[in-house]
C-alpha cells in the first residue's frame, strides 16, 4: 500500500492546478453515476454522511488556500 502511495504522491508532484481539475472532475462525475443507483430509501443516510465528508475535508482545504492567498505562512 505504501508503494502506491507513494506512486500517487509523485504522480500529484508532476501534476499542475490544471490536472488535478480534471481529475476531480473525474472523480465527481463518478460519484454521481454511484449515487444514482443508490435505492430512495436509503439516500438521506448517503447524502448525510457525504455532506460530513464534504464538510470535513472542505473547510481545512480552503482555510489552507485562504492562507497560501493572503502570503500567509502555510
Amino acid at each position: 500500500m505504501s508503494r502506491l502511495f507513494e506512486a500517487a504522491n509523485r504522480y500529484i508532484a508532476t501534476c499542475d492546478w490544471k490536472i488535478i481539475a480534471v481529475l476531480k472532475f473525474c472523480l465527481i462525475s463518478l460519484g454521481m453515476m454511484i449515487g444514482m443507483q443508490i435505492k430512495p430509501a436509503h439516500k438521506k443516510p448517503v447524502f448525510l454522511g457525504a455532506l460530513g465528508v464534504f464538510g470535513a475535508t472542505y473547510v481545512p482545504l480552503m482555510v489552507k488556500f485562504y492562507r497560501v492567498f493572503t502570503d500567509k505562512e502555510v
